[in-house]
């Protein structure tokens, strides 16, 4: 059941990396997780001989190189106060602090980490030092059990303190929630009555916008003036939610098919995640304590309960130098952000629908740095609060392992988009409703879902139905043309950039419908681009830019495989 070739017990993959680091050269780009080190079996398998310095090769760096300058220089000339379509946004602007510069602060999710980004370095840093005081006064320990309780409370008070007296609307689900579970233990109804329970309550979270004290009860309505710092805990409450099934998950499965009671030798991400605990672990203080774990609450990244326990049973030794580097990360990315802010106002313009009497090259471009913002965001966050658990001794699942411009796969777009929402939709959807043997049916359900948990809009069930549907082409082109028969043929690299061409113009449309303009903003947007000459004439440049780019994406995959580094992404 365990791989020998796995890291040891209390070993942490920063360890590893280190040992690797001589190693490292255009991979350091590369995010280091568990999964990416090579098996022997993989290692057997070599890679082609590198193609950097080939002319093709350079031809094709040349190319990408002048077209990611053209696509960084059209958005900061629509963003000049002397353009035409300026004063239709300048209202949504801000006063900056870079080079005199005003910022696009109108994104409403980043403004509001922006804006509270002190408050949050300050809660963090109370929560560092209570913990680091508390275990001080316990001393030297094998394990951070004791740690469990602590967190308990410190996920008490941050509630009060996040959402007031909502705790009183939030306790008693999660501990209805809990009852179900224990209650059903192994029978399969269990993990069904959770499903269903918890399905119910964030459409009646949503619909009730988060219920009011007054609306249940007239004398109470002085209950909803004691809100907290942030009254909308039912937003949060989806990220809880898949806490509350991977609970009751690994608690049915520890009970049909318990792990092994005695000391286990080595564990990897993997294994923490599926080794199930003795049953007296799944205890309610554990359950309260990993649901509302302060520094992965908010936004995540996503752990399971198995994992969160595990790294309490074994603690991970986590370098101080790991998390320094993975702070120096995260602060380069914040920066790249107020950079891009600064200097290119495309999410004003999105909102305002400034784009009238724009070429299509310009429109285009307005959508890609709108989609390379969302992507931007959501890593700030979800680094933040990893850096934030890093810091407090426990690793959290790396979300972004790629950027969003450097993928061509349908299928590796999603494994390295929100990595730990993968994972979880994996071991708790995919693989209990059959996994391959319904691939199709699956993708379906499982993106009707993310559509769906993300918000209660057609825009978004829309975008899951696109995903599903997008998938289909790279499966049939996976089955008529498959590596193994025909990876070794001279124009086999060549049809496979082509396809990726088509499967990044297909995934850029889907998350334009899902995250950025809408169906109605992304059909202007196609008729635009596909309906003028000028259009036309874009396709053509953005087609060969992006065939150059697939060829450098193959090669860059083919280093990391030099390098050691052998992920399905």
């Amino acid at each position: 059941m365990i791989d020998a070739s796995a890291p040891g017990p209390g070993i942490s993959p920063f360890h590893l990396e280190a040992t690797q680091s001589k190693h490292m050269r255009l991979t350091d780009l590369t995010v280091h997780i568990p999964a990416t080190l090579r098996s022997s079996r993989a290692l057997s398998q070599e890679p082609s001989p590198a193609r950097w310095r080939t002319i093709e090769f350079r031809f094709y760096a040349v190319l990408v190189s002048i077209a990611v300058l053209y696509m960084a220089w059209i958005p900061i000339t629509l963003s000049s106060s002397t353009h035409p379509n300026y004063p239709r946004f300048r209202s949504r602007l801000s006063k900056g602090w870079m080079f005199g510069r005003l910022v696009d602060n109108s994104d409403a999710q980043y403004r509001g980490f922006r804006n509270n980004f002190i408050p949050l370095v300050l809660g963090a840093g109370v929560f560092l030092l209570a913990k680091f005081v508390r275990t001080r006064l316990h001393g030297a320990a094998k394990d951070n059990l004791y740690l469990l309780r602590f967190n308990c409370v410190a996920s008490i008070v941050m509630l009060l303190a996040l959402h007031g007296t909502s705790i009183l609307k939030i306790l008693p689900i999660l501990t209805a929630n809990y009852l179900i579970s224990k209650t059903c233990g192994a029978s399969k109804a269990g993990p069904i009555c959770s499903w269903i329970f918890n399905v119910v309550v964030i459409f009646m979270n949503d619909w009730h916008s988060g219920y009011k004290f007054g609306n249940i009860m007239p004398s109470l309505a002085f209950l909803d003036s004691l809100e907290g710092i942030y009254p909308r805990w039912h937003v949060t409450f989806n990220i809880t939610m898949l806490r509350l099934v991977s609970f009751s998950m690994d608690y049915y499965w520890a009970c049909n098919n318990p792990g092994p009671l005695e000391n286990v030798a080595e564990l990897n991400e993997k294994h923490r995640q599926t080794i199930s605990h003795p049953e007296p672990i799944y205890s309610y203080l554990n359950y309260i304590s990993y649901v509302l774990y302060p520094p992965l609450y908010l936004a995540g990244p996503i752990m399971t309960f198995n994992d969160y326990i595990w790294q309490h049973r074994k603690p991970l030794n986590i370098p101080r130098a790991a998390v320094l580097s993975y702070l120096f990360r995260f602060l380069f990315t914040m920066l790249t952000m107020e950079f891009i802010l600064h200097f290119m106002y495309v999410v004003a313009m999105k909102d305002t629908k400034a784009w009238m009497g724009d070429t299509p090259t310009q429109i285009a471009l307005i959508g890609f740095w709108n989609l390379i913002i969302v992507w931007l965001k959501l890593m700030i966050f979800w680094r933040f609060f990893r850096l934030w658990a890093m810091a407090a001794g426990i690793e959290a699942p790396e979300n972004m392992i790629r950027c969003m411009a450097n993928n061509y796969s349908t299928f590796g777009f999603w494994r390295s988009w929100h990595r730990s929402y993968n994972l979880w939709l994996t071991r708790y959807i995919y693989v209990p409703l059959g996994g391959r043997d319904t691939l199709i049916i699956n993708t379906l359900l499982v993106f009707t879902f993310v559509a769906l948990w993300h918000d209660l809009t057609f825009r978004l069930l829309a975008w899951g139905w696109l995903v599903s549907l997008f998938i289909v082409p790279e499966l049939i082109a996976r089955y008529a043309l498959p590596e193994s028969k025909y990876g070794q043929e001279p124009w086999y690299r060549h049809v496979c950039a082509v396809g990726a061409v088509c499967n990044m113009l297909m995934m850029a449309t889907a998350n334009l419908v899902g995250f950025v303009v809408g169906i109605d903003g992304t059909g202007y947007f196609v008729q635009q681009v596909f309906g003028t000459a000028g259009g036309w004439q874009f396709v053509f440049g953005a087609f060969v830019s992006m065939y150059a780019a697939a060829h450098l994406m193959f090669e860059y995959r083919e280093e990391e495989k030099r390098n050691g580094i052998i992920r399905k992404c």
